[in-house]
């Protein structure tokens, strides 16, 4: 390895600059791409734009597994890499985690041959959604949906930094994250890898994970840093049926304002690459639509980083989508609407067919160099040049206390109380408790699906800690009963259960004094994740209806990955908790918040369905929920809701005043500052998340009902009070309109912390057609 370091050392020193005069207008390596661009032939440039999966190249039956342990098989080795001259990898073997160790033995061959061939060397990618995805002893974070529950950037963004080092010591520089969708459907099964409905608190969390991934330079990613990959481009978390990957049906005005706006926002900070929506936005399919990709992405916000398929889509629209009449026209077809890199698992004739469309000239070469000058820019931003391979002993911080002192605290700060009748939380150690529910003890539940693996079904076999619910709140009280009542088949679908006992779970609770349910979902993502009724399961309710029949205080513990209704047995219980997906140390920090060691301190971050067939998001328009109208035809549209939007409840109380604006009128280019006394109240500690928002009281358009532009996370102590500081571009309060245009109209805006409001107006009106207002 020593002696091919020395050889990309070399090749890099050789790769000079064409004029010193010359113009850097996107890197500082643009003459070094377009020196090496001008040397490689057609066939590497092809294969500079495909991505197979690591199972193609291993050891194993066929393309599609691994033996283990895991060897490369050196004939697919160099197929793919010498003959195909392969630009990318992804992904794990036989969807099992691998060490440090694995790590860095299969990707320096990968390495090696490639740089041997070709002298550029490959980028390996991976799904580090909440930690390092498919490395064995990595740390994990609660799934996004709790770090947006927490309203916390600092939190975010320091376990952004903390995934991004343990990804890199495993050697994997290229991170498929942050999910930059909006969960606004509560049925698809992938809201819980979003950071809620809310595109401000997306967009300000996606910043915050980019440059936590990539470090303070998108041109030189370091060591302890990875290229981001904000995904799915766009619009693919709101599904018209609830089901993965089907069509969604968006208005153009929403599309722009709700859906391209994290997107925006995060190329501003720096992203380097963007992965495109699986599925079909108003009826056309993402990955061929060239005005979402080329014109809207690359040309209006000017990005220079690297577009990647997703999954087998290149594929999708031939087999699924049926624009395409083979495999060869899809490539084309997704190639010329922009795509640089096919993430082709399996499908190596890949190259052969692209080779033919240049050669035909049914792909220009302009188009396949503009492909592959981005790639070869992406890896000299990561140092892939100079260091294609680092030393893994040398990355001592690897789930360390540290960074697991981090995740336990964004775990902490993720779990929601919604529910507190008469005060029966917090608990008496001195109280006698039944621990029932098919989450309680389970430590796959708590983290999700890509955990370990895919589905997370392998979380049992390699975590470490162990400390599920069941036996946090032991760590608490002597006195406590273990009867599930119902279990989930851990090797069936998510939602199968077996072994219902309910009438054991209620036998246990004659002796007991307060019953604590754990309810909720086992793992999944993606399309088995799919479902035709969102109602918590009725195993579920039927085990707290009998339960309830005891007359003892119930608590409801939910660890889910959406928002499951259960509306007939709400009133049935005392308390409930949404913990989300925590990780870990959820079992532990929801343990010392049931028992008061610590106070909640997170708030829904998204709207909680009362019913499965009423879904709405907070920021509906006002023709989604109003009273009766006068006349002969009177009919009403009143919303029904479990929780909204930014609920949480405390331990402690907090109250808000002096709510002020810096200015009451204000024109486009104006930066208004608003401030907020938040006052403890109460006789413990605690955090709270203020939210500021916004009505646009009337426009051209009928406005949204309201719209989140601030928070800030403080602590305070009890009788304590804090100033806190909020500042929203005017530009920010606009909209935009049936043409696509940002438009700041003239008008009053109701502003709103807490309790507290004061009204702004805008003087005067503005208009933007470019994305960064």
């Amino acid at each position: 390895m020593k002696n091919t370091i020395l050889t990309i050392a070399v090749l890099v020193l050789s790769i000079s600059f064409f004029s010193c005069n010359k113009e850097n207008k996107t890197s500082p390596y643009e003459e070094k791409v377009e020196k090496l661009l001008g040397q490689m032939t057609v066939a590497e440039k092809v294969g500079q734009t495909a991505q197979f999966t690591l199972d193609v190249i291993g050891e194993g039956e066929n393309v599609y597994s691994s033996h283990f342990p895991f060897k490369l098989d050196e004939v697919m080795l160099k197929d793919v890499l010498v003959n195909r001259k392969t630009g990318s990898i992804l992904n794990t073997a036989s969807n099992t985690p691998l060490t440090l160790e694995e790590w860095h033995r299969v990707v320096s061959r990968i390495q090696e041959l490639a740089i041997e061939t070709t002298g550029i060397p490959v980028i390996y990618g991976i799904d580090a959604i909440h930690g390092t995805t498919y490395t064995q002893k990595a740390t994990f974070l609660p799934q996004q949906i709790g770090q947006g529950a927490t309203f916390n950037r600092e939190l975010v963004r320091k376990g952004a930094e903390n995934a991004a080092y343990e990804t890199r010591a495993s050697n994997l520089p290229w991170n498929f994250s942050p999910v930059l969708d909006l969960g606004r459907n509560a049925a698809w099964p992938r809201i819980w890898e979003t950071y809620g409905e809310d595109v401000f608190l997306i967009s300000e969390l996606g910043k915050e994970v980019v440059m936590g991934y990539q470090g303070d330079s998108r041109d030189t990613v370091g060591k302890h840093h990875v290229a981001a990959c904000l995904k799915h481009y766009m619009g693919y978390g709101t599904p018209v049926n609830g089901k993965d990957r089907t069509p969604a049906n968006i208005p153009l005005q929403e599309l722009i304002e709700k859906h391209y706006e994290p997107f925006v926002r995060a190329v501003e900070a720096g992203a380097l690459t963007v992965m495109v929506n699986s599925g079909i936005v108003n009826g056309e399919s993402v990955h061929a639509s060239y005005n979402l990709i080329t014109k809207m992405l690359k040309q209006d916000l000017d990005f220079d980083g690297v577009v990647v398929t997703d999954w087998q889509d290149i594929n999708n629209l031939y087999e699924r989508d049926r624009i395409a009449k083979n495999d060869k026209e899809a490539i084309k077809i997704a190639f010329n609407a922009g795509i640089d890199m096919a993430m082709v698992p399996y499908d190596v004739e890949y190259t052969d067919y692209l080779l033919e469309l240049v050669d035909e000239g049914q792909i220009s070469m302009s188009r396949l160099d503009d492909a592959v000058r981005r790639i070869l820019r992406l890896k000299f931003r990561l140092g892939l040049f100079e260091n294609p391979v680092f030393d893994y002993t040398a990355y001592d911080k690897f789930a360390s206390n540290e960074f697991k002192a981090d995740a336990r605290e964004t775990a902490e700060e993720s779990v929601t109380l919604l529910k507190n009748e008469e005060g029966l939380l917090p608990l008496s150690a001195n109280q006698r408790f039944l621990v029932t529910g098919p989450n309680a003890h389970s430590m796959r539940t708590l983290q999700g699906g890509w955990t370990l693996s895919w589905q997370g079904e392998k979380v049992e076999q390699f975590i470490d800690n162990k400390n599920t619910f069941l036996t946090s709140v032991k760590n608490h009280s002597q006195n406590v009963v273990y009867v599930p009542g119902v279990e989930y088949n851990m090797h069936g679908a998510y939602w199968e259960e077996k072994n219902i006992n309910i009438s054991e779970a209620v036998k246990a609770a004659q002796n007991v004094d307060v019953i604590l349910a754990f309810l909720g979902e086992n793992t999944y993502t993606e399309k088995p994740g799919d479902l035709n009724d969102l109602s918590l399961s009725q195993n579920q309710q039927n085990l707290i209806k009998a339960l309830s029949e005891t007359g003892k205080p119930i608590v409801m513990v939910l660890n889910e990955g959406r928002p499951r209704t259960f509306a007939d047995i709400e009133p049935m219980v005392d308390a409930v908790v949404q913990t989300y997906l925590p990780g870990t140390f959820g079992g532990e920090v929801t343990a010392d918040i049931l028992f008061g060691k610590t106070n909640p301190s997170g708030k829904l971050p998204y709207t909680y369905p009362k019913h499965p067939n009423s879904l709405m998001n907070y920021d509906y328009k006002p023709a989604e929920n109003r009273t009766e109208m006068e006349g002969a035809y009177n009919y009403g549209a009143v919303q029904d809701l479990q929780y909204g939007f930014g609920h949480g409840l405390s331990y402690t109380t907090f109250e808000y005043s002096n709510l002020k604006v810096d200015k009451s009128e204000f024109s486009p280019s104006d930066l208004l500052t608003f401030s907020v006394d938040v006052t403890n109240t109460g006789e413990r500690a605690g955090k709270e998340s203020v939210l500021l928002f916004a009505s646009d009281l009337y426009a051209s358009i009928t406005p949204d009902n309201r719209r989140l532009r601030g928070f800030e996370k403080i602590e305070l102590q009890p009788g304590e009070t804090k100033t806190v500081q909020m500042q929203v571009k005017a530009s920010d309060l606009a909209f935009v309109n049936m043409d696509g245009d940002w438009v700041l109209e003239e008008g009053s805006f109701k502003v709103q912390a807490g309790s507290e409001v004061v009204m702004i107006n805008a003087i005067k009106s503005g208009k933007w057609s470019n994305a960064f207002r």
